[in-house]
This record gives C-alpha cells, sequence and structure tokens, in this order.
C-alpha cells in the first residue's frame, strides 16, 4: 500500500492500523480486501429497500455492510450503517423515524461514496 492512499484512507476516517493487525500485517491481503469493497452491493441493496419501504431488507442490507466495513476499518461508513440499522432493529413500517432515517442515509451515502472514490482512484492498473 502506497503512502498517498494509506494517508487518504486515514485522513478520512479508516482504521489502517488496526485492520492490518487483523490482516496480520499482510498489507497484500489487505489491498485485496479493501479493493474487493468497490463491487459490495449492500449499499445499493439498502437504498433500494429504504426507496420501496422494505424496511426489513433495509436492516439486512445494512447489518451486512455494517460488517464488511467493520472488518475493512472503514469506520465512518460502519458508524451510519450502525446507526441504520438499530433505527430499523424489530420495527414494523409505522415505528420507523423516517425522518431520522433519511438523516442517517443521507451520512452514510456521503461516507460511502467518498471511500468509494478514494479506494477507486487507488485501484492497481
Amino acid at each position: 500500500m502506497d503512502e498517498k492512499f494509506r494517508k487518504q484512507m486515514e485522513e478520512n476516517g479508516a482504521n489502517v492500523n488496526t485492520t492490518l493487525d487483523r490482516f496480520m500485517g499482510n498489507e497484500a491481503l489487505y489491498m485485496k480486501f479493501i479493493m474487493k469493497f468497490l463491487d459490495d452491493k449492500n449499499f445499493e441493496a439498502l437504498v433500494e429497500n429504504i426507496a420501496a419501504g422494505d424496511y426489513e431488507g433495509a436492516f439486512n442490507s445494512a447489518h451486512a455492510l455494517k460488517g464488511v466495513t467493520a472488518n475493512l476499518g472503514l469506520d465512518p461508513i460502519n458508524t451510519a450503517a450502525a446507526q441504520i440499522t438499530e433505527l430499523l432493529r424489530n420495527k414494523q413500517a409505522q415505528e420507523v423515524d423516517v425522518e431520522k432515517l433519511k438523516e442517517c442515509r443521507e451520512q452514510l451515502e456521503e461516507a460511502y461514496n467518498r471511500f468509494q472514490k478514494i479506494i477507486g482512484d487507488n485501484k492497481p492498473q
């Protein structure tokens, strides 16, 4: 991993050191998995499920995204996904705070797009 990429990740809230420890210091393995994040479909599924009012599906997508980003140290995405998970946990549609959900989804989208760009811009050629 080059220093520019590492610095961009850290400056945007990624926990690179802890994540590298999880990967036993293997930077090549870390890069392999961080690049796979570019193809993760949980965010798109979450947005689609929220738009459709499928809050159970949205919960499942948010929960999966939370797990993926926890393992990759993408803390800003993980925090927003965790907030959505808790907003939707065991809730019927009429119990969902739609305004808070919208606010959290916007925060998630901002963080998600930021990291997609950083990772994409640093994808090996």
